[in-house]
């Protein structure tokens, strides 16, 4: 080799790498021009000029922004053309950590003037809508009855009388104003918009949609707002539409001539718009804080699979069609509707480090594209027949979140507004890693999947409390698995799992692991895997305060998980579960509901007492668990390890590390609240419940949660039928029947089931059945059941 081409060869081995990795820098400022070159003395103005002059470089490239607040009248897309190779990235991110906020509040420039009874108004001549209203950065309440009361337990305070004729009679023009208000079971909540008034002056609603299994609204659990008349109290404001005013009424102390006012203009801030073929790669956003999107609770229609959702497909920052992204270090505060949404193609995509707060709906959602299902039904009730079912396993197309992390972030106070939603959403996505994360003051779950498809979820390390603040049946972590196998008539469902027991796993196809959580629900239970949930592994979870439930569902194995002042809650088993519950601890006996058959084994457990565990082994499962008194180092300071020598060492318990739950990150760490733990309680042995034969039934008293939860009932009233015996009876009920009424009188009582039939006189009589999620109402002959 001659020396020319040795040199050549030297050449390109040191400059090579150096251009390879060589990166590109741009800034911009809130107060830059367009016209600058982008550099750090003249920076560019806006993000889209700087993303533009980006797509014209190779190699890595940062765009670094200034402190300052970046107001957007659209939002940012970003698009194949931003994409970057392979070991290449784009990152968008602060300039040495300055603040730096994305928002879409438009500042209102205002003269007050004052109205009357401490109510000011100001003409609003910009072209702004009205959504949100923010004073120096503090969210304001529309006009509304009852007025917000922060420590009312349902949406801020609720009456019963919103709709009454003499409210709405003071409404002079309430179009445009909203009934907010609970599912009528307290499954979430519904909305409804006020296009005015019929000739009989009654209300004209539309809405209603924001939950999958309509029922209307609760009767009681409800408020109005955007309403003029209703405009009474401090901190709230009314913008009249046709007079562009605004009405507001200042709290005492407010110099409205110097203060802020902000109303949201858009839904959504940052999009990644990508395909399967034509994706947005390797771009990263760090350290920004996004705020001020509108609410979109009226845009929530998209029903997911038979679960109790619908969805908004959207969020502050939404990904669709990408690939390697990441939202890293980020604050989402003060936002309308969903944080962060990864809708059908995503690969490979994280959030982490970030803060969520005070957001109306969801922290961040995964949701796939339902033509990647196969069989798909959307309403709880459809079902595909068995032999029109595809039973081919799996997705059928790549159309879905797949391998993607959601770790080490703080999330608080969501569902401000739309009550079904959750930290973590997950539907029709595969292999999520749910990790480190701490979320707490939620109205429902603070961790949610919606069905099994298509599994492989990791949930690790969370630390998730102060849940179902204002919803009722779920758990801190809930589940469905509604999947295509799935029957709402639980007779059907048996037998189709006994006939075709492979059914089951047609979607979840892998396991879902739940481990080394710590868990605490104070309105229902810890761990709540619903209708069907199937293919789970759970272990080494503390459970504060809700135990597990399991309804039915297959191939679910329990083990080693602590369970304080609660238990285990089996509901209605399908004969061949396959389920395995060993080496937990419980605080107290089992609560077992509908449950003929214990799986594939339940044993090597440990309880609190002798009386306890003798009952377990007198319905055949435990033989070989032990009882122990409490035995745990330090549970007064949530050190739940069990001292040396305790009797569950001896069935196969392991103890749990108690300090890795929640977020890592010192600054997230300092800010999070901290979980509260309850002085362990020993657990009172209740007496059986009394019961009584009633037309060749055996029933008693509704009286638990859990048997709420596995009748579906919207309350805990009305009288179970816990046994049936042969004959015409077995015709007439079926266990876990639920008893509502008998000749129009309500029977929430033993008391009043026998009253009602005493009050019959004749042959026979209407009465209500609560059976799959319906009532039905019959006509029972007592001369066939003497």
């Amino acid at each position: 080799m001659n020396r020319f081409k040795i040199v050549i060869i030297i050449l390109t081995v040191l400059f090579c790498p150096a251009r390879l990795l060589s990166q590109t820098k741009f800034f911009v400022s809130a107060q830059g021009k367009d016209s600058n070159p982008g550099t750090e003395a003249k920076p560019f103005g806006s993000i889209l000029r700087a993303l533009k002059e980006a797509r014209n470089q190779k190699g890595k490239i940062n765009l670094y922004f200034m402190g300052g607040t970046y107001r957007l009248d659209k939002p940012v897309v970003f698009t194949a053309e931003d994409s970057r190779p392979n070991g290449s990235t784009l990152t968008l991110t602060s300039y040495k950590k300055q603040k730096v906020i994305i928002s879409s509040g438009a500042v209102l420039h205002l003269k007050w003037v004052p109205y009357k009874d401490g109510i000011w108004k100001a003409s609003v001549d910009q072209s702004v809508q009205f959504d949100e209203l923010l004073v120096n950065g503090q969210l304001q309440h529309m006009a509304r009855y009852p007025n917000y009361d922060s420590s009312a337990h349902y949406l801020g305070g609720t009456a019963a009388d919103v709709l009454s004729p003499e409210r709405v009679a003071r409404w002079q023009s309430p179009e445009g104003g909203y009934i907010h208000a609970l599912h009528p079971s307290q499954w979430g909540d519904v909305h409804y918009q006020i296009t005015g008034k019929d000739s009989k002056g009654e209300l004209v609603l539309e809405g209603g949609w924001q939950n999958n299994r309509r029922m209307g609204m609760s009767e009681k659990y409800r408020f109005v707002e955007n309403v003029f008349e209703e405009l009474d109290t401090a901190n709230e404001w009314y913008y009249d539409k046709k007079a562009k005013t605004l009405y507001y009424f200042p709290p005492v102390g407010l110099n409205l001539q110097t203060a802020t006012f902000e109303s949201p203009q858009l839904a959504s801030l940052f999009e990644f718009r990508g395909t399967e073929t034509k994706s947005v790669k390797n771009i990263t956003v760090s350290d920004l804080i996004f705020t001020q999107t509108t609410r979109t609770f009226m845009q929530n229609k998209e029903p997911l699979l038979r679960s109790d959702w619908t969805i908004y497909r959207g969020g502050a920052t939404i990904y669709e069609g990408a690939v390697n992204c990441s939202l890293v270090n980020c604050a989402l505060v003060n936002l309308g509707g969903n944080a962060v949404f990864f809708s059908k193609y995503n690969r490979s995509c994280e959030i982490s480090g970030c803060q969520i707060s005070d957001v109306g709906a969801s922290g961040v959602c995964f949701v796939g594209d339902p033509g990647a299902v196969r069989s798909p039904r959307f309403e709880y009730n459809e079902f595909v027949p068995i032999a029109e079912m595809d039973r081919t396993p799996g997705p059928k197309t790549n159309n879905y979140p797949k391998d993607c992390s959601v770790y080490n972030n703080l999330m608080f106070n969501l569902g401000l507004l739309e009550k079904q939603s959750a930290g973590v959403e997950l539907s029709m996505c595969q292999s999520i890693t749910v990790s480190h994360n701490t979320i707490y003051d939620v109205p429902r779950a603070g961790i949610n999947v919606s069905e099994g498809t298509w599994g492989g979820h990791v949930i690790e390390y969370n630390d998730v409390f102060n849940t179902v603040k204002e919803t009722g049946d779920h758990g801190a972590f809930n589940s469905w698995g509604r999947d295509r196998y799935w029957h709402p008539d639980k007779r059907i469902l048996d037998s189709i799992v006994a006939a075709y027991p492979g059914l089951a796993l047609l979607d979840v196809t892998r396991p879902i692991i739940l481990r080394n959580n710590r868990f605490r629900c104070d309105h229902g239970w810890d761990i709540d895997l619903d209708d069907g949930s199937s293919n789970y592994i759970i272990y080494n979870n503390i459970c504060l305060n809700g135990g597990i439930k399991l309804r039915e569902g297959v191939n679910r194995v329990v083990e080693n998980n602590i369970m304080i002042n609660n238990t285990f809650h089996p509901h209605v088993w399908f004969k061949n579960s396959n389920d395995i519950f060993r080496h937990n601890i419980v605080g107290s006996g089992y609560l077992p509901i509908g449950i003929s058959v214990w799986g594939k084994e339940v044993d090597y457990n440990v309880f609190p007492d002798s009386a306890s565990l003798s009952e377990a082994r007198g319905r055949g499962t435990d033989m070989h668990s032990v009882y122990m008194p409490e035995a745990f180092e330090n549970p007064a300071e949530g050190d739940f390890r069990l001292k040396p020598n305790a009797a569950a060492f001896s069935v196969g318990f392991k103890n749990i590390a108690m300090d890795s739950f929640g977020v890592i990150s010192p600054g997230l760490k300092a800010l999070a609240k901290k979980v509260t733990y309850s002085n362990i309680v020993k657990p009172i042995q209740a007496a059986e419940s009394e019961t009584i034969d009633f037309l060749g039934a055996k029933v008693k008293k509704l009286t638990t949660l859990g048997e709420r939860s596995a009748t579906g009932m919207d309350g805990i009233r009305g009288i179970l039928v816990i046994a049936v015996a042969p004959g015409r009876s077995q015709a007439f009920f079926q266990v876990n029947d639920v008893i509502m009424s008998l000749n129009n009188r309500p029977t929430n009582s033993l008391k009043e089931l026998q009253e009602a039939r005493m009050s019959v006189t004749g042959p026979s009589a209407e009465i209500i059945i609560f059976r799959n999620q319906h009532a039905y109402t019959e006509r029972v002959n007592f001369d066939d059941h003497k």
